[in-house]
């Protein structure tokens, strides 16, 4: 029975705790307007892998750090006006991604190994992975619980948030501290490819159906378990990737819900 299988626990835990990470991370950038944002982190977070491999540390510490740096990069540049957001995105987008394919062929070896990290391996995640992602959640469930009016807010309307005393930078700097961590913690699952959907793709789906950020939350981490656990089915039976499968699956789910919606209004 695929149960028995320790990989396939781990696999399934690890989804669980990730998608309950996503859901609050991905509901505070699908309000935000933060997709590309996020998608320019994970693809920068390659700078720090291949650096790692290159000098010896740990390559997801590399990561995390490229992902923190270019994500406070945007919003230095912006901040200033001195760069449009979209520009400063992809500029250390690309820079990270270059960083990275450079220092990863300067490695022996390595290069063989790079693809665990663009496309991920869900089956692959260990005991550790799963405790760097519980202790993440709970951490990032805990902010949530204390602060979650003042993250709508800011989440919703910056402007509003400022006349209201709120203390927006510190809250903006946290949550782009959160989303570069959310995303190295689930390179693991999807890789730096496909990362950036488990923290939309659900969102956008339980956007179809909810009316409130709370409701949205819970709605994001049941539509991104779903995605998950059919990917993952579909990832053992057929024997092809886990991670493109639960990309697959997710969006999948999107466009049925869309169908369902729409039917619904009809009636």
């Amino acid at each position: 029975m695929i149960l028995s299988y320790t990989f396939f626990q781990y696999a399934l835990l690890g989804s669980f705790m990730a998608c309950l990470l996503c859901a609050m991370v991905g509901t505070y950038i699908v309000t935000r307007r933060m997709v590309i944002t996020g998608g320019g982190m994970a693809h920068a977070s390659l700078g720090g892998v291949g650096l790692g491999a290159y000098l010896g540390f740990p390559p997801l510490l590399g990561a995390a750090v490229f992902a923190l740096l270019s994500g406070f990069g945007v919003e230095a540049l912006t901040r200033r006006q001195t760069v449009r957001e979209d520009s400063a995105v992809a500029m250390l987008w690309t820079l990270g991604m270059s960083v990275g394919i450079l220092f990863s062929f300067l490695t022996p070896g390595f290069a063989t190994d790079l693809p665990a990290y663009l496309f991920g391996d869900v089956l692959a995640i260990t005991r550790s992975d799963l405790l760097l992602i519980g202790l993440l959640t709970l951490a990032t469930g805990l902010l949530f619980a204390a602060a979650l009016p003042a993250i709508v807010t800011v989440a919703y309307d910056r402007d509003f948030a400022l006349t209201q005393g709120l203390p927006v930078r510190f809250l903006e700097s946290v949550m782009t501290a959160l989303t570069a961590l959310t995303i190295v913690c689930c390179l693991r699952m999807v890789g730096i490819v496909m990362v950036i959907s488990l923290l939309s793709v659900p969102q956008m789906t339980a956007a179809l159906f909810a009316r409130t950020f709370r409701g949205m939350i819970g709605l994001s981490a049941l539509f991104g378990y779903a995605g998950c656990l059919a990917g993952l089915t579909l990832s053992y039976y057929a024997n092809v990737p886990g991670g493109a499968s639960i990309i697959l699956a997710s969006v999948s789910i999107y466009f049925l819900c869309r169908i369902i919606k729409k039917k619904s209004l009809r009636l």
